[in-house]
């Protein structure tokens, strides 16, 4: 056995040298990790302090906010083009008015979602056509046939987006209303379908039940709207400091700038220029930029124009 002593390893002694690096070791294995923890401490510092000058921006909408709700326009903001102009295409189907008719809101729907924007004549020869259209017809029909309607024309027209927000709005327990131009019946059934609380909406004279032809007042336009909201917050209990409201249209800036939280959604030159300056929120859920921003070729125009007006007289050849 003596003769594998060799295989042995001995124990040497620790010499100075080797005391001195271990010892250096040790060190610096003690500086770098105080180095470390140091530095790790410095960035937390830092994100804190920077979170300081920046913070978050709060939840909204507030969860469980009683005297907070939100108002949406409907037309180009929950809704791709002008219902009542949907509502025409329905009702020219069931024979309430003729081709010629049909043509003429073929165009102002053409003009309106090429342009992006609400012409006043367009909408009032639309609201004038609408009134002759049902005078003497009983209000009950007319919210029967609009059932139908927004099932063939309207439902698949909603912006995913806008109605995302609406029922984030509903999801934290607060009402949602639309705020809109078109005829409150029409509104209070799409305010339906989607779930939504209500519809403020242009309000149609009916006597015993069938409509005069007239309205009353006047359509619920621009500083219309905002009187609506205004009326409806005071009379819900409503802050509209805490309220939201979302729009398309530079014509409702009033209804916009009386709540706490305006949104710019699918804007006009006109409302994004506005918002921008404000520091409102802006969301666009078009898939591409307005034909009218871009300088889309006149042709373009005109056979965008020919293609409405070719769908409609296709419509009324294949029903006669």
């Amino acid at each position: 056995m003596a003769a594998l002593g060799w295989l042995t390893p001995r124990r040497r002694s620790a010499t100075a040298r080797s005391v001195l690096a271990g010892e250096a070791a040790a060190e610096a294995a003690r500086k770098s990790s105080q180095e470390q923890e140091e530095e790790l401490a410095r960035a937390a510092e830092a994100a804190a302090e920077a979170e300081e000058q920046e913070p978050a921006e709060p939840e909204f909408p507030v969860v469980g906010d009683e005297k907070a709700a939100a108002f949406f326009d409907l037309d180009n903001t929950v809704m791709q083009g002008a219902a009542l102009f949907h509502f025409g295409r329905g009702l020219y189907k069931r024979k309430f008015f003729d081709r010629q008719e049909l043509v003429r809101f073929a165009w102002q729907q053409t003009w309106f979602r090429l342009a992006g924007v609400e012409d006043p004549e367009h909408m009032q020869d639309a609201r004038d056509s609408a009134l002759s259209i049902v005078k003497g017809h009983r209000v009950a029909e007319l919210m029967s046939i609009g059932e139908e309607i927004y099932d063939e024309y309207m439902a698949e027209r909603i912006w995913p987006g806008t109605r995302a927000l609406a029922q984030a709005h509903l999801d934290a327990g607060q009402k949602v209303w639309l705020v809109t131009a078109a005829p409150v019946e029409t509104a209070t059934i799409i305010a339906r379908r989607l779930g939504l609380t209500g519809a403020l909406g242009t309000v149609a004279e009916s006597v015993n039940g069938v409509y005069t032809g007239r309205l009353v007042g006047e359509p619920l336009h621009g500083p219309a709207k905002a009187e609506a909201v205004r009326a409806l917050a005071a009379a819900e209990g409503l802050d509209l400091a805490r309220c939201a409201a979302y729009s398309d249209s530079h014509n409702d800036i009033p209804m916009l700038s009386l709540v706490g939280h305006p949104y710019a959604i699918n804007p006009d030159a006109k409302l994004r220029k506005h918002a921008r300056e404000r520091d409102w929120r802006l969301r666009d859920y078009r898939t591409g930029r307005k034909a009218a921003k871009v300088g889309i070729p006149a042709a373009a125009g005109v056979g965008a124009l020919a293609g409405g007006a070719a769908a409609a007289i296709a419509l009324h050849r294949r029903r006669h």
